[in-house]
């Protein structure tokens, strides 16, 4: 079969499949409500999600229709698994079993914590920010007392399917018997972000532990980062996708995530235990190889699933559906559109595997022409009045990216948290709060520094 064919059989067995022309009709028609019900209609709309009344006017009919057709945002769940071709349907049911039973063990274990220590209602877990390494992989700094401190509250924030949640209150130190596992929820309420591949999660504390290990040869660590491991190999889709949450919790979380870069850490790491790198060259061999068997099912995914116009791909969204692979909306300033910053950032992984096949050379190319062509000249970055603005400046030497693009028309997309999608940043910025990147220079790099390394790596 010729490169590329397989990609494109499997593309049209999927098209084809019961369930799928439903999902599809739901993504036209909300593509259609995004264009006709959250766009201005003039510049003097103060509200235009709205009609004089206040109230939002809606198709009879549309409203039918949306409201009886699958959610791109909708729970892997058997219902929808039972609409994929027959011999795609047993991996996945498997997979959401697996995945249930990971979350019994989890919760298993946390009982068996509260009955030990004699405790009816589970312990809130302390909050915080990001986790981050603060040194450089192979610092000194790994051997050190301050980072042994750090490594023994790591380890006790492992869950017991082997992944770290987010938002964790490290310097509260060393997570307690019957407490959670995660900050994001309260005890007795269902578990949220329990464990993640969101804002780094999971995959930054198994670069720490693999420097750790490296510094002092810990068992302990090597041990953690084995079950790690497992925890992403187990959490992968059948097709070759991560969700944003493992063990499933329902919702965007199960979509396949590149927002926040969350694929592309997973494929860094992935990346790292697969080539030997000298951090998880403890691994066994075998471990290895299965790392590198997802990593190369994992960028199949994606090149599967890179949005394509007219036939061309371009880039990805910020999050893609677990079964037919579309883009997918999150929260309300994640809709379903082309992020230009998380395309940026998984390029620049993907530009660093070694002996690229045709498929995934030509994924690159496209992705990096599609950054080329969306980029915005003629801006200026300042402040107005204390708030971040962006204005015309012919003279601005400024490249910047809109986060996101309009799936067919390349046209900027604004989301606010309001839920209105806006046509400028000025707009969106007068009805919400920002703190949330809209634009970006970060594809600038990619475009340079990262494709001239690339280039000359092909040409080696």
């Amino acid at each position: 079969m010729k490169p590329g064919t397989r990609g494109r059989v499997a593309r049209l067995r999927r098209r084809l499949a019961p369930g799928f022309v439903l999902m599809t009709l739901r993504a036209i028609l909300r593509t259609a409500w995004d264009d006709s019900y959250t766009r201005p209609r003039s510049a003097l709309a103060s509200r235009f999600r709205q009609n004089d009344t206040g109230r939002v006017r809606i198709p009879v009919a549309l409203c039918f229709l949306l409201g009886s057709l699958p959610s791109l945002a909708a729970p892997l769940e058997p219902e929808r698994i039972d609409s994929l071709p027959s011999a795609e349907r047993a991996a996945w049911h498997d997979y959401l079993q697996h995945s249930e039973s990971r979350a019994r063990t989890d919760q298993a274990a946390l009982e068996a914590e509260l009955e030990a220590e004699g405790l009816e209602v589970a312990l809130p877990a302390p909050s915080g920010g990001d986790f981050k390494m603060s040194k450089k992989p192979g610092d000194p700094w790994f051997g050190g007392p301050e980072a042994k401190e750090l490594t023994e509250i790591i380890l006790s924030y492992q869950t017991p399917a082997g992944g770290w949640s987010k938002h964790g209150g490290y310097s509260k130190g060393p997570r307690r018997p019957g407490m959670l596992w995660s900050s994001q929820y309260d005890p007795g309420r269902s578990p949220h972000y329990l464990a993640t591949f969101d804002n780094r999660s999971t995959t930054e504390q198994l670069q720490f532990l693999a420097n750790v290990a490296q510094a002092t040869d810990r068992d302990d660590c090597r041990e953690a980062i084995r079950r790690g491991l497992a925890y992403i190999l187990a959490a992968q889709f059948p097709n070759g996708g991560w969700p944003q949450v493992y063990p499933l919790e329902g919702g965007y979380h199960d979509n396949i995530t590149l927002n926040d870069d969350a694929t592309a850490h997973i494929l860094e790491l992935l990346r790292d235990v697969a080539t030997g790198n000298e951090h998880f060259d403890f691994l066994s061999r075998e471990k290895r190889d299965d790392a590198r068997d997802a990593l190369e099912h994992g960028v199949a995914c994606l090149l599967e699933m890179q949005v394509r116009q007219d036939g061309t791909p371009t880039g990805w969204a910020g999050q893609h559906d677990p079964l037919t692979l579309a883009p997918a909306e999150a929260r309300k300033m994640e809709p379903s559109a082309l992020a230009s910053t998380e395309t940026a950032n998984l390029l620049k992984v993907l530009m660093t595997i070694e002996d690229p096949d045709r498929d995934l050379v030509g994924g690159i190319e496209a992705g990096l022409a599609w950054l080329e062509k969306v980029r915005i000249t003629g801006l200026k970055r300042t402040k107005i009045d204390g708030r971040t603005a962006y204005v015309e400046d012919s003279g601005s030497d400024e490249v910047h990216w809109a986060r996101f693009y309009h799936l067919e028309t390349n046209r900027p997309l604004f989301p606010g948290r309001d839920g209105v999608i806006y046509d400028s940043f000025d707009e969106m910025a007068k009805h919400n709060k920002l703190g949330y990147d809209f634009y970006s220079t970060r594809p600038g790099g990619v475009l340079n520094s990262s494709r001239r390394k690339w280039l000359k790596m092909l040409a080696e």
